[in-house]
């Protein structure tokens, strides 16, 4: 196997995140389910960004929150995803490329434009996701380049991308890839509702042996294997997997690894600003710890300790010095 390039190639929707703070009744005069995420049409999207207050935009998606992360730790990240030429497409990838990481694909023309997430943040810290895929929805398998895959430790899916058509090809054309290569494959399931429309997918993809790493939090752990608990849902789907994730936000995180089990609970947090990107932050702390030879509870604890810093202000991406807090508990 020859040396690796990067330490993690991640693919996932290129989005431009969109935050801004509301209340309760906002929420409810829009009719919108709080804490969940829903997907929009350009005609929704353009009707409540026009009714939503004051607002930030920072460069997102899950995966690419994940690669911010991993870069912020000093991991070398890739990322693949697919933008349009347009103004957001702009902002996009020079947010990413700033932040070191590689990013080469070529912007779409035409519509639809740039994929955008609407995020509305309640005072409780809790995040409300409007999200238009737009352009991210057309990435074509013609933008795997298997000799990238092969340069990568572990390649990276986002689970949300599994959903169009096209990305889904691509995906499937990267785990070939990663596999012809002897790389490891890592795999989000990003959110419960996408087990309702491709659980049957996933769970080929696990008893197939064609996922190293699966991250999961509670709820997705527990719709994946149709469990009654966690403990149950953990027992039942870590014998299939190398390695099993599965986070439970507050009550922290569980790893099992080869009969291993560590767990570790959540880093205390002074204020919870912003929950955005929690989940991402988590799998770059636990990935970089990964690829760096680290034990199961040392990836665990750089998980949650980027997560923390990641819910104590707004946006999905790290503010903070992470290879700092880093350092600071493991010297």
């Amino acid at each position: 196997m020859t040396e690796a390039r990067f330490d993690v190639l991640a693919i996932g929707n290129a989005i431009v995140d969109v935050l801004a703070p509301c209340d309760d009744a906002f929420l409810a005069e829009e009719r919108v389910d709080k804490g969940a995420m829903t997907l929009i049409d350009t005609a929704r999207a353009t009707e409540l960004y026009a009714r939503m207050g004051p607002a930030r935009e920072i460069s997102g998606g899950s995966a690419a929150n994940t690669c911010a992360g991993l870069a912020a730790l000093g991991s070398k990240a890739a990322f693949i995803g697919q933008v349009a030429n347009d103004q957001l497409g702009e902002v996009f990838a020079h947010d990413i490329r700033a932040a070191g990481i590689h990013f080469d694909v070529a912007p779409r023309e035409g519509d639809p434009p740039t994929a955008r997430c609407l995020i509305l943040v309640t005072p409780d810290g809790q995040r409300t996701m409007n999200t238009f895929l737009g352009a991210s929805q057309h990435l074509p398998a013609s933008a795997i380049d298997a000799n990238l895959i092969a340069s990568a430790k572990v390649l990276y899916l986002e689970g949300y991308l599994w959903d169009p058509d096209d990305p889904r090809a691509a995906m499937k054309g990267a785990i070939k890839a990663a596999r012809d290569a002897g790389r490891e494959v890592a795999f989000t399931l990003s959110d419960a509702f996408l087990l309702d429309r491709h659980g049957d997918d996933f769970r080929a993809l696990i008893d197939g042996g064609q996922i190293d790493i699966l991250f999961a939090n509670e709820v997705e752990l527990l719709g994946l294997t149709g469990a009654a608990s966690f403990d149950e849902g953990v027992a039942m789907l870590a014998p299939k997997l190398p390695v099993l994730v599965a986070t439970r936000s507050e009550k922290g995180a569980v790893a099992i690894s080869g009969g291993q089990t560590a767990s570790v609970p959540a880093e205390p947090v002074a204020k919870v600003v912003d929950t955005t990107g929690a989940g991402d932050s988590f799998a770059a702390g636990f990935l970089h710890g990964h690829v760096n030879g680290a034990s199961l509870a040392e990836c665990l604890t750089m998980g949650a300790i980027a997560a923390a810093e990641v819910i104590s202000h707004y946006g999905a991406r790290p503010e903070a010095d992470l290879k700092e807090l880093v350092a600071v508990r493991f010297g």
